[in-house]
């Protein structure tokens, strides 16, 4: 790797380039709506604006588990959100989040509409609605709840630290790529640790925590996240292997997956969704044509 240097940094930071790297076209140091749209808005209570990253399949894998176990109420429509294009400054996608990151959520089962934003607060949000993927035993539920906010906190480090100096950057930085592997495989070893005792994060029991973690964690063991498996030799954590493979398997994982899914293999894509029929009703020239629109 090539070693890069920086000069001195000025006394007051100013915003005067593009930041580099793939998303510098739409970086800015400053919230807030840049221009007039609405959200669209479909024919269930649950509307999600997402995208098929990790945070995103986050939600869509929650909804569809949901679904799986009987929760017809659960019904939701998926919108799919191009944030390479700019969709999340939309006026209407900021009165949702005014972070501007996807995914979020609006309920329209209540009153006045309601929003709900950020990754983990949805998968609680909708848990302690349905009563369900949430323990109700106060030691397994705090547990979940653990590695829930364990993976909130710690996969920035995964995907801005690691994820970007490794695989987006614009120029090569050893002193960060080592920094931020090293994390990396800090936290695979908190997850392989606590695995081998246990067949699911929060003990016996599949709960939101390993929704949460799966997407992150579960794709790098699977070789599936920045191309990086080599690189961080994820074949040595074998309890994590063996847990990621498992909900892999999952029926709904696989629809989770697809949801708001806009490249790769076409028929791993859902562009939309808004009925579990949409799964059996997908051909690759409805894709293939979804695609150039």
């Amino acid at each position: 790797m090539n070693d890069s240097t920086t000069s001195e940094l000025p006394k007051v930071w100013t915003w005067e380039q593009e930041s580099g790297g793939q998303f510098a076209s739409i970086n800015r140091p400053y919230a807030g709506a840049r221009y007039e749209a609405e959200l669209p808005v479909g024919k269930h209570y649950y509307q999600l604006y997402s995208l098929a990253t990790p945070n995103g399949v986050k939600v869509t894998t929650l909804f569809e588990e949901l679904l799986e176990a009987g929760y017809s109420q659960a019904e939701y429509d998926a919108w799919p959100i191009r944030i390479g294009d700019g969709e999340q400054f939309s006026s209407g996608y900021v009165a949702a989040n005014p972070n501007s990151k996807i995914p979020v959520l609006v309920d329209r089962s209540t009153t006045t509409p309601r929003r709900i934003f950020e990754s983990g607060a949805i998968l609680l949000y909708l848990a302690e609605r349905f009563g369900a993927f949430l323990p109700t035993d106060p030691d397994v539920r705090t547990e979940a709840l653990n590695w829930l906010f364990w993976q909130m906190g710690s996969a920035p480090y995964l995907g801005g630290g690691f994820g970007h100096f490794y695989n987006y950057a614009p120029e090569t930085v050893e002193y960060a790529i080592n920094r931020f592997t090293m994390e990396a495989k800090r936290q695979l070893d908190v997850l392989d640790r606590r695995l081998a005792d246990h067949t699911y994060l929060a003990g016996e029991e599949y709960t939101i925590a390993d929704i949460a973690t799966w997407p992150w964690y579960g794709a790098l063991a699977l070789g599936r996240l920045y191309d990086a498996g080599e690189f961080l030799q994820v074949d040595e954590y074998q309890n994590l292997q063996r847990w990621a493979r498992a909900i892999d398997e999952r029926p709904a994982v696989r629809r989770g997956r697809m949801v708001n899914r806009l490249w790769g293999e076409p028929s791993e894509q859902l562009h939309e969704r808004h009925s579990a029929s949409d799964f059996k009703n997908r051909t690759q020239d409805k894709l293939e044509a979804s695609s150039t629109e």
